[in-house]
């Protein structure tokens, strides 16, 4: 990997991540209804999946664990982070799927993208007892 297109991947990320306020849409407004504003602010781990430089973090998950898993090798980087949050599945499911190919990123089969020799796979590992949350495992190897 280059280090041009990796720098252009992030910066699109982050370009994404501050859509609203480049188009003007900062400043805006959105009403918050009362029973949103009681519950309590998700602490956000980063605008990025711990480990990663440029697979953004949908809003509404944190860090799960205290540090990932990461392995920089001469074949190819390991990263494995889980981050959780009160989300549905789906809704994780459909912002990787819209996010995910803006950022170079091809799925090949549910819930497993390519590009460049990598492959990112999202995983939803079951919740321990009593848990509500979703979690999800992201798995970065090479390819």
């Amino acid at each position: 990997m280059t280090a041009l297109p990796a720098m252009l991947r992030a910066a699109s990320a982050a370009f994404l991540l501050a859509g609203p306020a480049v188009a003007g849409l900062g400043s805006f407004l959105v009403p918050i209804p009362p029973a949103l504003a009681a519950q309590p602010a998700v602490a956000e781990s980063g605008p990025f999946v711990p480990g990663t430089a440029d697979v953004p973090v949908m809003p509404g998950l944190a860090t799960a664990e205290s540090e990932p898993l990461v392995f920089d090798k001469p074949g190819g980087r390991i990263v494995q982070a889980v981050l959780s949050g009160e989300v549905p599945r789906q809704a994780v499911l459909a912002f990787y799927d819209q996010t995910l190919p803006q950022l170079g990123w091809r799925r090949t089969a549910d819930r497993v993208f390519v590009r460049e020799g990598e492959e990112l796979r999202l995983e939803f590992p079951k919740p321990a007892g009593g848990q509500v949350a979703t979690a999800v495992r992201f798995t970065l190897t090479p390819r």
